[in-house]
Parts: structure tokens; sequence; C-alpha cells
């Protein structure tokens, strides 16, 4: 449905975080940064066709950006839009592209 260019304007970047790292173990929860304009349905059709993975649903939020001080004048961080999603059991995502490498990594150990 969607093409590899599309899929990557849906879904921007992971929140890696203390507090995802933890939904993501004990209730099989990523969080990640959408575009503004992307609805939950397109955010799922993004999820499946990137992760290959089954969502069971989505949460989202408009993510306020923090005024923070910049040497003597005061500037503000960017709006953002935030989903968080909750994934089928036994489902899981490789954000950082180990898992392949775990099972290498013990192949190596044995022989």
């Amino acid at each position: 449905m969607f093409d590899q260019c599309n899929v990557y304007e849906v879904l921007r970047r992971p929140i890696l975080t203390e507090k995802c790292s933890q939904m993501r173990e004990s209730q099989n929860k990523i969080l990640v940064e959408v575009a503004p304009w992307a609805n939950k349905y397109q955010i799922v059709q993004a999820a499946k066709a990137l992760f290959n993975v089954e969502v069971v649903d989505v949460n989202t939020l408009n993510y306020r950006g923090k005024i923070k001080r910049v040497r003597q004048q005061m500037g503000k961080r960017k709006n953002t839009k935030r989903a968080y999603l909750t994934l089928k059991n036994g489902s899981d995502v490789d954000l950082f592209g180990l898992i392949g490498q775990e099972v290498s990594h013990q192949e190596e150990q044995n022989a």
C-alpha cells in the first residue's frame, strides 16, 4: 500500500527513552514520532510495512515543544506528534538490527 519513501514520511523516528524501554518489555508498546498530518490508519499501515508486525492499537498525542532559554533569548523546541503502538503478543520490533546478530553470535560461540 505504501511505497518506501511514504513509510519513512509517516514514521519519522523511534523515541528511545528509559520509560519507553520499560513499556516495550512490560506492555509490548513502542513509541514513535510520526508526521503531524498522519492519522491512525496511516500509522498502522506504515508500521506493518516497515516493521512486519501486527499492531493491535494506536494512541496518538500532540507533544508541545518546550520553551528553553538559549543564551539571552528564549527559544522553543519543535512541536511533534507521537504514537504509542501496541503490538500483538509475540511481535517484536528490531530497532537496532540486533536480533539476527544475536543468533549468529551464539552460533559462532558454539562452533
